[in-house]
């Protein structure tokens, strides 16, 4: 039996609608620099948070899209889930494999002023996004939305990690560590993946 979404008030669809227009914005102008800094760096994780910049930019999308339609209960509910939970295995896809080759790798990787300027934006904002869209989801009871707020908070811890590379290999030289730490945040893409394609609203992060 499907089951009966709530219909939004419009003072919650405009709320989502700007939150995911803020949310686009930044990823764009996130997307760009942390790639560009990426590239003149040779960083295997201001890659992958580029990457996860990219997916949290295309997800933001999808969920924007969903809120802008004609509401249609579950039909259009589940499509913007399913797409959105694709997204982050998509992204967990990524992060594997940049970090596996950072780990077999043997690229020198330069100190980023840039790199660590952008990481340190998206440590502070990125919870602070996640959390108003959590809060949003609730009161829609959105798996797309609620997806998208984990996507956000994924986006948030990864900063925090490649941050504490960054800095980890440029006063100590530990180039291991943020490839080993952005390992063990794939069992909570997978899971908020999961979940999203059931098109349940998740619990967790």
């Amino acid at each position: 039996m499907e089951s009966v979404l709530p219909v939004p008030t419009n003072a919650t669809l405009y709320r989502i609608r700007r939150i995911q227009a803020i949310t686009i914005a930044w990823m764009s102008a996130e997307t760009v620099v942390s790639l560009s800094a990426a590239w003149m760096a040779h960083s295997p994780a201001l890659l992958a948070f580029g990457g996860d910049s990219a997916i949290e930019l295309l997800s933001a999308v999808v969920v924007y899209w969903r809120f802008r339609s004609k509401w249609n209960g579950d039909q259009t509910e589940r499509l913007a889930a399913r797409i959105t939970g694709c997204l982050l295995f998509t992204l967990g896809a990524f992060v594997a494999l940049v970090a596996a080759l950072a780990l077999l790798g043997h690229r020198e990787v330069r100190p980023s002023l840039l790199g660590i300027a952008v990481l340190s934006v998206a440590a502070v904002g990125m919870p602070l996004l996640a959390r108003q869209k959590r809060r949003l989801s609730a009161l829609t009871a959105s798996a797309a939305l609620r997806a998208d707020a984990a996507e956000s908070a994924l986006c948030g811890y990864l900063s925090i990690i490649a941050l504490g590379g960054l800095v980890a290999n440029a006063f100590w030289g530990i180039t291991w560590a943020d490839p080993v730490a952005a390992l063990c945040l794939l069992p909570l893409i997978g899971r908020e993946g999961g979940q999203a394609l059931k098109g349940r609203p998740c619990d967790c992060c």
